[in-house]
């Protein structure tokens, strides 16, 4: 029934957001035409606004726009004129949500063990130099790291290729250049949940019944520990999924990031309000999955 619920909100809560997206897009100035050559005569402008239906009130549009989402079309590009958005979306999406699900698993598999690790070693070197690392990862954003990736291991090393996304050798750089900082910043949740979760009761209790420490560590204390990681992972696997920008236009791969930028750029309404209302759904579904997995691992939490 609680699923059922917010299945049922989460129904307004997109058509706000769409809302939003379609009346910002349309407040910056320029439009979608202007950096194109004028055409030949003021018919001839009237005639490529009346094709999109520009020249319709704001409110006539998004009614529109909402008829054709109501079948499940985000519309026409107004840049990429012989694709529509979901024809883009077809195109790019398996390329960002590739590169975001393999910076989730990098996210994961780096911070997992090492929040554990330092958890575990703390107050001896092992926890400083871990958390030490940790930190630096978090302070290194993905605009600065990948620039350096491509300098060490694309130009002067010559190790792994630096643009594309053609083999499996061009995923290397782009996984480690966005997964890095998340993976910083699930060692740090991890370890804070860690701690918390050692000095708690019931691990007293467990060690006082004579279960070893991995059983202790392993059975009893990451399963709550783990638990603000989950929360972490929700809104972190729909920003992967659909895409880093920088680190997209910094490798030149092809994939969500890149069309939405090159659409805000140009002005390209219907398809930067269709990758918004695509992430927005992504980021509500998986809210859902993280709630249903504290249910999961904790069985003190109760909806009503």
């Amino acid at each position: 029934m609680y699923f059922l619920k917010r299945l049922v909100l989460s129904v307004p809560l997109l058509l706000l957001i769409s809302a939003l997206a379609f009346a910002l897009v349309r407040v910056a100035p320029g439009g979608p035409f202007d950096r194109e050559r004028k055409p030949a005569s003021p018919e001839i402008e009237r005639a490529l606004l009346a094709k999109y239906h520009l020249d319709e009130p704001g409110w006539k549009q998004y009614l529109r726009f909402l008829a054709d989402l109501g079948r499940g079309d985000f519309g026409l590009s107004l840049k990429y004129r012989d694709h529509t958005v979901n024809d883009i979306i077809r195109q790019a999406f398996p390329v960002s949500a590739c590169l975001g699900l393999l910076a989730f698993g990098f996210s994961l598999g780096v911070g997992l063990p090492l929040g554990f690790f330092t958890a575990v070693r703390r107050g001896q070197w092992p926890d400083y130099a871990g958390s030490f690392v940790a930190v630096l990862m978090v302070c290194i954003p993905g605009f600065v790291l990948a620039p350096l990736l491509i300098v060490y291991f694309g130009i002067k090393w010559r190790l792994l290729p630096v643009a594309l996304w053609s083999s499996p050798a061009h995923v290397i750089l782009p996984v480690v250049g966005l997964g890095l900082f998340f993976a910083g910043k699930v060692a740090r949740l991890l370890r804070e949940g860690m701690l918390e979760t050692l000095d708690a009761q019931f691990i007293t209790t467990a060690r006082a019944k004579g279960l070893s420490e991995s059983a202790v560590l392993l059975k009893h204390a990451v399963r709550l520990a783990i638990l603000p990681v989950v929360s972490y992972s929700g809104p972190l696997l729909a920003d992967l999924l659909t895409g880093s920008f920088v680190i997209e236009s910094i490798f030149q791969i092809p994939g969500l990031g890149t069309f939405l930028v090159n659409g805000s750029l140009n002005r390209d309404y219907t398809l930067v309000v269709g990758l918004v209302l695509l992430y927005a759904i992504i980021l509500i579904l998986l809210n859902l999955l993280v709630d249903l997995a504290y249910i999961l691992l904790d069985c003190r939490v109760r909806y009503e």
